[in-house]
């Protein structure tokens, strides 16, 4: 009986070392295992695998609890790549440049390099120093150096321009001062035909009806001309001339209604409509837009369409010359943030023919 009780403790104290062990040598075997699977790996590979910064830290905090004969068998890279790692982190824990405040001067503004720019291109005749005032007078002080800078890299020659202007400027400066008028017939239902004097003012692109009838004469066509001065007001001082064609309404009588007012009277060549290419133009939105899809029943009729048109065309239709502004507004409307979260309205105009779009206030 003591003899097997003795037996069984030798037993049980004897497998504690082989337990030990046999922990020590899974392991070792396990180690081996992984060591096998990562040279499977790098064989495998085609491409530098690319560690990040928190493998490279835990790379190399690692190299110091295995000896170095054994780095290349256990890490993936080489010892070179790991002693580099090292060096990197050591160097920006002592890196104190994020610390300290950007030496030079601070870059400028974007803003203010686009209004240089801005003011380069509105006004070639404008040197860097004529720029730098007036961005001064601005409150924006930047120095004629810097705007030169600015000029350069915009391909801009930063020096002024003595040269004449372009034939666009020319003619966008001429336009402010110029008005032309046309005829435009239209055919009614029962195949009348009825006349209308419209006026163009070509800077604005303000279109004016002065009147519809089936018999337009000299007379008639004077008091449109007076009708039309009374209603420009004050602004015909701005208008210097007039352009039109040699139709022979156009009496004298009809030509000193403008020059009463310092307004030159510019007659078209002979079968050359593309001198007064603006009321073509007109012309023609007015037969694609409206005319030639409604039916006119007499001149009421006729002249309450052409009232209606020219109240949308005036205050709402968009014109690439005027950067997409009707001819009546001064400045584009601030911009919806959030076009969903406000009501949008139409309004029909010329029974739906045409729609106006706006958002509830």
């Amino acid at each position: 009986m003591i003899v097997s009780l003795v037996y069984r403790v030798v037993r049980k104290l004897l497998a504690v070392p082989a337990v030990l062990l046999r922990r020590n040598m899974t392991k070792d075997a396990e180690l081996q295992v992984l060591r096998h699977e990562n040279a499977v790996l790098r064989r495998q590979l085609t491409k530098p695998v690319r560690y990040e910064p928190a493998d490279r830290m835990w790379f190399a905090a690692l190299s110091s609890l295995i000896p170095r004969r054994r780095w290349a068998q256990v890490f993936p890279v080489t010892p070179a790549t790991l002693l580099a790692w090292h060096r990197r982190l050591i160097a920006r824990k002592w890196d104190y440049s994020k610390l300290r405040s950007r030496p030079g001067r601070p870059a400028t503004a974007s803003a203010v390099k686009a209004l240089v720019v801005q003011f380069a291109r509105q006004n070639p005749r404008w040197g860097c120093r004529r720029i730098q005032g007036e961005m001064a007078q601005l409150g924006h002080p930047v120095g004629s150096t810097t705007v030169w800078e600015i000029l350069t890299a915009a391909g801009i020659d930063p020096a002024p321009r003595h040269s004449g202007p372009t034939w666009r400027e020319f003619l966008t400066v001429q336009a402010e001062g110029i008005i032309a008028c046309d005829f435009v017939h239209i055919d009614l239902v029962d195949l009348r035909r009825v006349y209308a004097l419209v006026f163009l003012e070509h800077g604005t692109r303000r279109l004016h009806i002065a009147g519809v009838t089936a018999h337009p004469t000299g007379a008639w066509t004077v008091q449109q001309a007076r009708n039309l001065a009374v209603e420009l007001g004050m602004r015909v001082d701005s208008l210097r001339l007039l352009l039109r064609d040699r139709d022979a309404k156009y009496t004298e009588s009809f030509d000193a209604v403008f020059e009463a007012d310092n307004i030159r009277i510019v007659r078209t060549a002979p079968r050359a409509p593309r001198m007064n290419a603006h009321c073509e133009r007109i012309i023609g939105t007015l037969r694609r837009e409206a005319l030639d899809h409604l039916l006119i029943w007499n001149e009421t009729h006729a002249r309450q369409v052409l009232d209606t048109y020219a109240r949308h065309y005036n205050g709402h239709r968009p014109h690439q010359a005027r950067g997409q502004l009707p001819p009546l507004a001064q400045e584009h409307p601030t911009p919806v943030v959030a076009p969903s979260a406000h009501r949008l309205l139409r309004t029909r105009i010329l029974g739906g023919l045409i729609n106006e779009y706006r958002y509830a206030a």
